[in-house]
């Protein structure tokens, strides 16, 4: 690339950034906090490692981090606003009819007791339980790349209830206890409100053992890929009455032949193949849906299963790979310790659900 064409880049670029602040803009009141929230931007894009105040502060020349500190910590601002500006940003530049809202929480470590929510509970990103803070995380992505949509901090209910510990913290009085879920639920609806078009909704197991998101889910027509516990209970009523099993049971009486081999995306060791089954479930559902069991079998310990609730409209294929393992994929702006691979499975499904949503085609 000439040296003029290279320079050019760099002033386009310059010139989108600076846009994007001023479309943000609206969310601060005052212009001293436009110009911090500017000077936080280019710290959160730059390409210091390790983004701490003093780090983010040094790249945008100031002095001390205490402007920075005071955005974050002390500032008025429209937090919600800015949300609802994000957001529409990220549908704008992304969205596409093959995309999907993927759900998920995030664990974030702390040593005291005083950080609104902040508890001895379990975190996925620590893979134990730790004194930390959750959050709750939607993110939206296509072929076009990923981002974070919406969040909303997890309160447990030892904090709802404590009133003084409450106003310590300056906990607003209409914040109320809410399981991760119904959380999760709140968030989804909020996306597909604001129009973000969505092929597909994922999330893990603790989404998808909640019926709430799947009833809200079903009523709007939206299709999901929901995994779920070998455990979960799962009841219909035949002509011989009621029937109580459970996705382990059910794919232990499976025949040999109704596995298919899928890939699963890229490994450190080349593409991941996985055998494939689905089984559709005798639920009753609106006219042009299906609801089915999927199930992913490792193909060299075929005793290890991954397991998913599907509503999907009528007369698809086997759903692939990419729906099912993005379901575990974490929330695409930090590395998701909790799925090997996840940022790449997220770019993989994304790309490959713009090909071909549910491969059509794939065995049944």
């Amino acid at each position: 690339m000439l040296v003029a064409e290279w320079t050019g880049s760099l002033l386009a670029w310059e010139q989108e950034l600076a846009d994007l602040k001023a479309r943000l803009a609206g969310a601060f009141g005052r212009a001293e906090l436009r110009r911090s929230a500017g000077a936080f931007i280019d710290g959160a894009l730059s390409g210091v490692v390790r983004k701490t105040g003093w780090q983010l502060a040094e790249q945008a020349g100031l002095d001390r981090p205490y402007q920075l500190q005071s955005l974050l910590g002390r500032s008025t601002w429209e937090a919600d606003k800015l949300r609802d500006l994000v957001r529409a940003e990220v549908l704008t530049a992304l969205g596409d009819a093959g995309g999907v809202l993927v759900a998920d929480e995030t664990g974030f470590l702390k040593k005291g007791t005083h950080s609104v929510g902040v508890a001895r509970q379990y975190s996925g990103t620590a893979g134990q339980v730790e004194n930390c803070q959750v959050g709750v995380f939607v993110a939206y992505a296509s072929r076009w790349g990923q981002a974070l949509i919406d969040r909303r901090l997890y309160l447990p209910e030892t904090w709802a209830g404590d009133a003084a510990r409450r106003q310590r913290a300056a906990v607003p009085e209409t914040v109320a206890f809410a399981a991760k879920p119904a959380i999760a639920a709140e968030l989804i609806g909020a996306a597909l409100n604001a129009g973000a078009p969505c092929a597909w909704v994922l999330a893990d197991a603790l989404y998808g053992a909640d019926n709430r998101i799947r009833r809200m889910l079903e009523m709007r027509g939206q299709p999901y890929v929901l995994a779920t516990r070998s455990n979960h209970h799962l009841r219909f009523l035949t002509r011989d009455g009621l029937v109580q099993t459970d996705p382990v049971t059910l794919a232990d009486a499976l025949p040999a032949n109704a596995w298919t081999p899928h890939a699963a995306g890229e490994g450190s060791k080349g593409v991941r193949l996985y055998d494939w089954a689905r089984i559709a479930l005798p639920w009753t559902t609106d006219t042009g849906f299906e609801r089915w069991l999927l199930i992913r079998r490792n193909r060299r310990d075929p005793e290890a299963r991954a397991y998913y609730l599907v509503f999907a409209r009528a007369g698809r294929g086997l759903i692939q790979r990419r729906q099912a393992d993005v379901a575990r994929a974490g929330p695409p702006s930090r590395p998701p310790a909790k799925a090997p691979g996840g940022l790449g499975l997220v770019r993989h499904v994304a790309r490959e659900e713009s090909r071909d949503p549910l491969g059509r085609g794939a065995g049944r």
